[in-house]
């Protein structure tokens, strides 16, 4: 059986751990070195490190940090944010890396997904969506949920996974933050359209947000979450304890 695993994201903005709500207001949480590190050591079954203003800006994600962050972990690294061709992805696995997540620069070129995947194989690539309702469907948003893309979320996650994305991460731009639970709706729309992993990302609030998103969306593969680890609300150890407890099967 499969075991669920336990993400922690580290949202990075000027060398810096930050974390908002609906992917507005930014505050400063701490050293993402020194962070990788803790989750490392605390149960984390895998880490996402995000420069989250490299697309909106323009550059290149922070290679120096990443090479000290890739450097102090024993855990498999995604790492995502102006990913825009095959030689950012060269760029960061070399950092590192062992997965690379695309988002705004596989909007832009689609065919990187393709590229990226025959390159590299499709368990490297992870398709990243940010996904907002909007006149009631799912509308995919770019540039680190600036951009109104117009694209329906369903049917961009469905072309990205025929391209060769080997994982989806599903951000909540409604539930991001707010800690009121992860979007079951919009993860059982992307579950039922795909046959590879899918991480929830945005909403969880406490150890039953997790328990519940497990039981209720049994092919959910993974859930991310930033605030309530980085603040210690909730310890890592004692989710996947909790999740264990109920039948959910976790790397203890």
């Amino acid at each position: 059986m499969i075991t669920k695993r336990i993400i922690p994201c580290l949202d990075v903005k000027n060398g810096r751990v930050v974390k908002g709500i609906n992917f507005e207001g930014l505050g400063d949480v701490s050293s993402p070195v020194e962070l990788a590190a803790y989750y490392s050591g605390a149960g984390a079954d895998e880490l996402v490190f995000y420069d989250i203003t490299a697309s909106a800006e323009g550059r290149a994600l922070f290679t120096d940090i990443l090479t000290q962050v890739a450097s102090q972990i024993f855990i498999p690294l995604t790492v995502g944010g102006g990913i825009n061709t095959i030689s950012d992805f060269d760029r960061v696995l070399k950092c590192g890396a062992d997965k690379v997540s695309v988002n705004s620069g596989a909007i832009r070129n689609p065919l990187l997904i393709e590229e990226a995947a025959k390159k590299y194989g499709d368990q490297c690539v992870v398709l990243s969506v940010d996904v907002k309702r909007v006149d009631g469907g799912f509308r995919v948003f770019g540039r680190g949920g600036r951009d109104d893309t117009g694209l329906d979320a369903i049917e961009w996650i469905k072309r990205g996974v025929a391209m060769g994305a080997g994982e989806i991460v599903l951000n909540s731009i409604d539930t991001d933050g707010v800690k009121n639970g992860f979007d079951l709706e919009m993860l059982r729309a992307v579950c039922d359209v795909v046959d590879v992993p899918v991480i929830a990302s945005g909403g969880a609030g406490c150890m039953d947000d997790f328990t519940k998103l497990f039981k209720e969306l049994p092919k959910v593969d993974a859930g991310l979450a930033a605030s309530i680890f980085h603040f210690g609300e909730v310890k890592i150890q004692d989710l996947k304890r909790e999740l264990n407890a109920n039948g959910i099967n976790v790397r203890l």
